[in-house]
Formats: C-alpha cells, sequence, structure tokens
C-alpha cells in the first residue's frame, strides 16, 4: 500500500450566506489522499473552493468540517512540514535573493552556522539558475525571477510538503514556460510531494501525475483525479506529440467546459464509515485514465469495422 503523505476526510468549508439561515457551502464531503512524491495540481473554475483547500493545508484556513492530516499528523495550524508559494512572490523588498532563502533556511535550522545556512541556500539558489542574482534585491529582478527565489526558498526548506497557489498566474507566457522547466528540474532532484493550484491546462498535464477536477461552486467536489501516464522526463516542446496528449487535454477541457457546470450541486455523499475503516479503495475522488480509455475505445472500434 502506498504511504500517504497528505489525507483529506470530509472536507467541507461554509461562509454566512445573505440570508442567517441559507449558509455559502463553497464545498463539501472532499477526499482525497497524496503520495509521498507525488505531484498534484487542481483546476476548476473560480468559487470552487481550490485556494481554500489549499489554504486549510497550509493551515492558514480551518475547514467548517472534516480534517487533514499530514504524515499522520492533524493538520491544526501553519507548520514546518509544510511550505507555500503563493501567485505574488512574498518576498522581503529589503533583503537580496541570498538573504530572502537563508532567512527561511535559518528559521528552519537555527541551530546551523552561517556557512552552513549560506551553503545550503545556495545549493537551491543555483538549481533555480539564479546564480547571477544572489546580491540582487526584489526591485532589481523581473517578475520570473522573483517567483523563481520563491520556489527556492520554498524547496530549500526541505518540507514533506510544497503547496503552490497559481504561482505563475501573473506571468506571460514565455517566461512561465522557463520557471516550468526550472519547476521540473528542482522538482525532479528533490521528489517533494508537491500539490499546485492553476487554471492553465497544459501546465497541469506537463507537471502533474495527477489532476484533480473540481465542480463548479457552490457545494463543489473534486470529481475525479485524472491520471497522467505520460512518461517522465516530460518537455514542454516535445509532450504535444506524445501518444494520449490531446486524450488527457481533451478530457480536462470537456470537464470545464461542460461537465463540471452539469455536476454542480451534486455532492457526492460519503459514509463515515468509508474513513473509519480506512478502506482505500473507497476514497474519492476516483482515478480516471483517458489515454487507457481512449485506447480501449479505439480497440473497439477497430474491432467493429
Amino acid at each position: 500500500m502506498p504511504h500517504y503523505i497528505v489525507k483529506a476526510d470530509l472536507l467541507g468549508k461554509t461562509f454566512p450566506g445573505a440570508k442567517r439561515n441559507e449558509p455559502n457551502v463553497v464545498f463539501e464531503n472532499v477526499n482525497f489522499r497524496l503520495e509521498k512524491g507525488e505531484f498534484v495540481t487542481c483546476i476548476g473554475h473560480s468559487g470552487c473552493g481550490k485556494s481554500t483547500i489549499l489554504n486549510i493545508l497550509a493551515g492558514l484556513d480551518t475547514p467548517t468540517s472534516g480534517c487533514v492530516f499530514t504524515d499522520g499528523k492533524l493538520i491544526d495550524g501553519p507548520g514546518l512540514d509544510r511550505a507555500v508559494v503563493f501567485q505574488n512572490h512574498s518576498l522581503l523588498p529589503w533583503l537580496s535573493a541570498l538573504r530572502n532563502v537563508s532567512l527561511a533556511v535559518k528559521a528552519k535550522w537555527p541551530e546551523w552556522s552561517d556557512a552552513e545556512v549560506h551553503e545550503h541556500a545556495l545549493k537551491y539558489l543555483e538549481m533555480a539558475s539564479l546564480t547571477q542574482a544572489l546580491d540582487l534585491k526584489p526591485h532589481a529582478l523581473s517578475g520570473g525571477m522573483r517567483q523563481r527565489v520563491g520556489i527556492a526558498r520554498a524547496f530549500a526548506l526541505e518540507t514533506d510538503v510544497l503547496l503552490m497557489d497559481e504561482p505563475f498566474g501573473a506571468l506571460d507566457a514565455l517566461t512561465r514556460g522557463a520557471i516550468q522547466d526550472e519547476l521540473i528540474k528542482i522538482w525532479t532532484e528533490t521528489r517533494k510531494t508537491v500539490f499546485m493550484i492553476t487554471h492553465d491546462v497544459d501546465e497541469a498535464i506537463l507537471l502533474s501525475d495527477r489532476i484533480f477536477l473540481m465542480t463548479n461552486g457552490p457545494q463543489a467536489r473534486i470529481a475525479e483525479a485524472v491520471v497522467i501516464d505520460i512518461p517522465r522526463p516530460r518537455d514542454r516542446g516535445e509532450i504535444i506529440h506524445q501518444p494520449g496528449y490531446y486524450d488527457i487535454r481533451n478530457h480536462i477541457i470537456d470537464f470545464l467546459v461542460k461537465r463540471s457546470k452539469e455536476l454542480s450541486g451534486s455532492v457526492r455523499a460519503v459514509p463515515l464509515s468509508e474513513v473509519q475503516t480506512e478502506n482505500e479503495e473507497l476514497v474519492y475522488p476516483p482515478d480516471v485514465n483517458p489515454i487507457a480509455d481512449a485506447r480501449k475505445s479505439r480497440r473497439r472500434t477497430l474491432q467493429s469495422a
């Protein structure tokens, strides 16, 4: 049985509505597992609660119902076992790139010497191809470089889980592609568990082992997990030529355009016994493999021709 580094059971988030007796249920009965070393992205329309789920995982928000565990420990606040990369780089403007990363490293390992902190921070900045920008402050860096510093800082903490909330959303397409390459490089070397929010379907396919598809809010849920079995390493320029790439892409687009709305509000009730018995076979979302489904469909078509 795989080792689940993150387990979310029966998560729900409700906000007060305009009227007291009509609460706004953003999502409910959200259940998922993240395996150790897995890269998972989450896609859904605005308002379905993607970022709220990520904030709950980070300990920056609390669920109205349900609970989340990291490595068997209940999440009840921020912790050094999780790092977050926000859409905004969130760097301290008065510190250089190196000092921004070093400050985080020193907070994680206060017993380390200055030399050890410097060496560790430098290692991850080099992974992010930032050796020429070590002494530059954020105002002297491009938007893409600032985001790479934030990514280097998050990986430098060597946490069990890395959470990324649309980290490339504010970047132009060319810069976004370059940083995707850096992220792939760093993740390949570290194999950290990553949970990332994105609106970019191609980005999700490039990076992910699985993609969670969320229905529209209110009362959103994770309807399915699309398995990306395209071999790694993946190259941005070549992945579109991989067999099955467009089967996956078309499946996701079809969900976002049609099925996410059709399934909206149809929350799948999960009996508490499914959680209590720890029967992992019953956990939602169900895995879907568009490549395998398309191959079966083609075989049936050929046999009937």
